[in-house]
């Protein structure tokens, strides 16, 4: 039930989804979408309250370029873009810029019904504006961020995060986990799983025939033979073993105080980082304002920007809209790829040890 293109040949429809009412979502994607060449580049359907994009366009002094339809009935609507408006739901004004129940309900809402639209081929991609995961948790979801969602509901085990940051390409093995906490579950399927998935997508999604992937040491200088820890004998090795045993182009472990920047340098096509701030500080400081998530793993497309809620400056006017506008990009991108595929395929998917 895919919807028809008209005039505008055969774009793909992009979902976005507006994320926590109380935050920036509705000011990023507005502003994102206000450019044209970004609008003519696709379909968008943003799933949302109506309410807060008209508010955050006015903000902004821009004049509405979408149409608006119940949530229900917008799937069947051709125009450009087109807002899907959630109004069972409603944020008072003196709720905004913090976590509520009802926030956490609505963006949960937008989610589902993006996700479960993206799996029946009703939107090529989806792009998720940022959750607050204090609101998920007040409204009694037990999902830590975007991507256990999405794992759950694509009925996906392993789905890796990674990072598009000007010239760095960061998948991670472990997300959001407590770094202490990391040694219980580090293991070689942990390893092995964000290298095979990164091969697969610097092929499949990037163009890359035989990518070459640096895999990012635990421990300072990486381990020095054991002498300040054993994680890179015992665990990161054996992945890459297996990692080259199945085609792939993986060398490491390499000390990451290094490895990043030799990555910049281009010598290096994909990098897989250990934990969370291992990547995401040089990605952000390479790429701070135009960041993209992907996940790895899913039978659908999914980006999204690199930022939180940004309560602090919600109703401002003053969110950037630079990193919502790359997700966007990039999901555009993918979802052309994937129509120019010779056989229906899926997004990167990994076997993947336990």
């Amino acid at each position: 039930m895919r919807r028809e293109n008209d005039n505008r040949g055969d774009l793909p429809t992009i979902g976005i989804t507006m994320g926590d009412p109380a935050g920036i979502g509705a000011e990023v994607i507005v502003k994102a979408l206000a450019d044209h060449s970004l609008r003519s580049r696709a379909r968008f359907t943003i799933y949302g309250m109506h309410e807060q994009i008209t508010y955050a366009a006015d903000q902004a002094e821009l004049s509405a370029f979408w149409s608006r339809k119940p949530h229900e009935e917008a799937k069947l609507v051709h125009d450009d873009v087109v807002v899907a408006d959630f109004d069972e739901f409603a944020i008072e004004a003196r709720r905004l810029g913090r976590p509520s129940a009802e926030a956490g309900r609505a963006s949960m809402r937008f989610c589902e019904e993006a996700i479960s639209d993206a799996n029946d081929g009703i939107i090529d991609a989806v792009v998720t504006a940022p959750i607050n995961k204090t609101a998920w948790e007040m409204a009694g979801y037990p999902f830590p961020g975007h991507t256990e969602l999405l794992a759950a509901a694509c009925k996906t085990r392993h789905v890796t995060m990674m990072f598009v940051a000007g010239p760095l390409r960061v998948a991670l093995a472990s997300v959001h986990q407590a770094l202490f906490e990391l040694r219980n579950s580090f293991t070689i399927g942990l390893v092995f799983q964000p290298i095979d998935l990164l091969h697969q997508a610097l092929r499949d999604w990037f163009g890359i025939t035989a990518p070459k992937i640096a895999v990012a040491a635990l421990n300072p200088h990486a381990g020095e033979n054991g002498r300040f820890g054993d994680d890179e004998i015992r665990v990161i090795q054996p992945a890459i073993d297996m990692a080259i045993n199945a085609g792939i182009r993986a060398v490491g472990p390499l000390p990451a105080d290094t490895l990043f920047w030799r990555a910049v340098q281009g010598q290096f096509d994909g990098v897989v980082a250990m934990y969370h701030d291992q990547a995401l500080i040089p990605v952000k400081l390479a790429a701070f304002d135009s960041a993209v998530n992907v996940t790895l793993g899913l039978p659908i497309i999914r980006t999204s920007p690199d930022h939180g809620t940004a309560y602090d400056i919600v109703g401002k006017n003053k969110a950037d809209p630079g990193s919502m506008k790359a997700a966007i990009h990039l999901a555009v991108d993918l979802a052309l790829k994937r129509r120019r595929r010779p056989t229906p395929g899926s997004a990167p998917s990994a076997n993947v040890p336990d």
